[in-house]
């Protein structure tokens, strides 16, 4: 093995780390750093990058991504409700000042907003297929 696939072998996994603590942090992202990780995989090792894009927990992620089909309403409304309640812990016991209490307010904006901005996944919303439907004349 070269030494470029496994820089590429060891960032992927350190991105695969970073996404599954995204999962849990509120502020952390998670699909950017499983999109890093896929792409970091994709260039270094089949192996992997198939361990990802099919495992159960994480592969979801890169493939709602990849097919656009979004996140649901119950996601997004308990990923704002945490992010907002963690922000407000925060601004309330650790940000003494104006500064960063206007940084941290900002910074959850802007989530919230790309969150809002994010296609809503519908219940009967079916997965799209990678085959066309043959139309019958």
């Amino acid at each position: 093995m070269d030494i470029r696939k496994a820089t590429l072998i060891f960032f992927g996994t350190v991105c695969v780390g970073l996404g599954v603590l995204g999962i849990f942090l509120p502020l952390m992202p998670t699909t950017v750093f499983l999109l890093m990780a896929a792409y970091c995989y994709s260039r270094s090792s089949d192996r992997f990058h198939n361990w990802l894009v099919n495992n159960r927990w994480l592969g979801r992620y890169i493939k709602n991504y990849k097919s656009g089909q979004g996140i649901s309403v119950r996601q997004k409304v308990t990923t704002i409700g945490i992010l907002w309640a963690s922000i407000g812990f925060s601004i309330w016991f650790v940000a003494a000042s104006f500064w960063p209490t206007l940084f941290l307010a900002a910074v959850a904006i802007g989530v919230t907003i790309h969150l809002l901005w994010i296609k809503t996944a519908t219940a009967n919303e079916p997965a799209e297929s990678p085959i066309a439907p043959i139309e019958k004349a």
